[in-house]
């Protein structure tokens, strides 16, 4: 017989379900992320690092288990939540089962609960804490109240400098914050090699390897929480190598320029997020997974200069610098799993950096 689970939320809302993947108990923040593919790669994102994930799309689990789909060596979260999951997945490319899968990370699964709900608790009050337990009653409210995700980036930056080769037609200094190995991917597909650095190197150090541009990953957390890694930014900025920030990568970007950052209420995570861009007018579907965002109000307009904003509530989803070669965008242009409509940027980022080579000759 399955085991009775709750979803106890800190304001008080209880949700009875059933237990799947491993045992035990869990506190996070309740997100939702209305992706209706690619649970994979939401389960391997590690921007999800510390918080209980919901999914919205009802039926969860059907392609099974796909190691070459994962975004990284294994999941950050606490928790997993869905209304129903598939124990029979059928794609011809599973090696295993979702069940099998949270059981082998530790992740704590519940499922038979309706997420409907829960997602629009979560829409009107915003992003709570959560916890997942056996026995609702003995749950302190308080202590779920203060609950407060830490060190993020610490957590889930790589240990030490990884190197990921191609045609050498550029050279990437990729800072880890978290990064989605399909950055990586469309680097190296382009002929780029690649060589990712813990999240705090010191900037004199990657400047040392001469690379030809820099890439500033996605990650979790607060981004004031980095004020290490803002300071290193600083110093590349000034170096004025060309650079590319994704999601965290953008929102330390934007610290690094005296610009200020904000929490979203519930933030934008799925793949059907609308991006505007302000030059052309056109506007793209994207991938997202953040629940901070820029204050395009603070950005000094002789410094930056907003470029992409969410067609759905005006927030800040890109800037161009003009104080060096830099552009960043909070969504993914990497997609995975999502549209690819902005896999252009990553162009874009070689032509800054073939630009400043032809410069040198």
């Amino acid at each position: 017989m399955e085991q009775t689970l709750y979803l106890v939320l800190e304001n008080g809302k209880i949700f009875k379900g059933k237990s799947f993947g491993a045992v035990g108990e869990a506190v996070g923040e309740v997100v939702f992320t209305t992706g209706m593919t690619g649970y994979l790669e939401t389960l391997t994102d590690r921007s999800y690092y510390g918080q209980i994930v919901v999914q919205t799309f009802p039926l969860i689990g059907n392609v099974g288990v796909i190691p070459p789909d994962f975004e990284s060596a294994g999941p950050a979260i606490k928790a997993y939540i869905v209304r129903q999951w598939c124990r029979e997945p059928s794609n011809f490319r599973s090696e295993g089962s979702l069940d099998t899968f949270l059981k082998e990370n530790n992740i704590i699964g519940l499922y038979d609960i309706d997420t409907r709900a829960l997602t629009k608790i979560i829409r009107e009050a915003g992003v709570m804490n959560g916890m997942i337990t056996t026995d609702p009653e003995n749950v302190d409210v308080w202590k779920l109240k203060t609950f407060r995700i830490e060190h993020a980036v610490e957590a889930v930056t790589c240990k030490e400098k990884q190197e990921y080769p191609s045609k050498g037609r550029c050279k990437i200094a990729l800072l880890d914050f978290g990064a989605k190995e399909n950055i990586i991917r469309c680097l190296n597909e382009r002929g780029c090699d690649v060589i990712s650095y813990p999240a705090e190197t010191p900037a004199e150090e990657i400047l040392a390897d001469q690379p030809d541009g820099i890439m500033l990953s996605n990650g979790p957390g607060d981004p004031q929480e980095n004020t290490a890694v803002i300071r290193e930014i600083k110093k590349l900025i000034a170096a004025q190598v060309p650079m590319f920030g994704i999601c965290l990568g953008h929102q330390l970007l934007a610290l690094a320029n005296g610009g200020k950052t904000v929490k979203l209420k519930y933030g934008h995570r799925g793949g059907n997020q609308p991006v505007r861009d302000s030059v052309t007018g056109r506007v793209y579907i994207t991938c997202q997974n953040h629940g901070y965002c820029v204050d395009s109000a603070t950005l000094d307009e002789t410094v930056a200069a907003v470029r992409f904003t969410n067609a759905n509530d005006g927030t800040c989803e890109g800037v161009d610098y003009r104080n060096a070669p830099v552009f960043s965008v909070q969504f993914h242009p990497e997609a995975a799993s999502g549209p690819r409509d902005t896999e252009f940027l990553f162009d874009r980022f070689i032509e800054l950096m073939e630009v400043r080579k032809n410069a040198k000759k």
